[in-house]
């Protein structure tokens, strides 16, 4: 039996804002686009380096949402930690990447990889409000 006294399941009835569901989508699937640009970049075209820093730049937009819906939207306060711990590791690497000294520089991929757990992590605990939320996913017919 699910306890829905968690964190995160707190005012379900309100449901889960449509915003703060993309921002977590985006997450994830623009770190894969970074990763994918910068392997690329290395490997087959160095132009794609500066797709890779644009990219990189673009998404503090979802996690700077994430971190401000958590802190300001009293449903979304559960995923705090997630959002903060989000947050933070995209401060770091933007700082690995804008240092150009190799040892920071050289745990940027280290650090991108936490960056991708996390952001996996916090898309993981929003999709599992949702599906706590009635009336998230539409029910499936039985057929007699």
């Amino acid at each position: 039996m699910m306890d829905n006294t968690h964190d995160t399941f707190a005012d379900l009835h309100l449901g889960t804002p449509g915003w703060f569901t993309v921002l977590a989508w985006l997450m994830p699937i623009g770190l894969f686009a970074q990763f994918a640009s910068a392997g690329l970049g290395l490997f087959l075209n160095p132009d794609l380096i500066g797709l890779h820093a644009s990219m990189g730049f673009t998404l503090s937009l979802p996690a700077m949402g994430l971190f401000l819906g958590a802190l300001f939207v009293r449903r979304l306060r559960g995923f705090g930690l997630w959002a903060g711990l989000l947050f933070a590791l995209y401060v770091v690497q933007v700082s690995l990447a804008a240092t150009g000294a190799p040892l920071p520089l050289s745990l940027h991929p280290a650090n991108a990889a936490l960056l991708l757990t996390a952001s996996l992590t916090l898309l993981a605990k929003v999709e599992h409000r949702r599906g706590q939320h009635k009336g998230a996913y539409p029910a499936t017919s039985k057929a007699a």
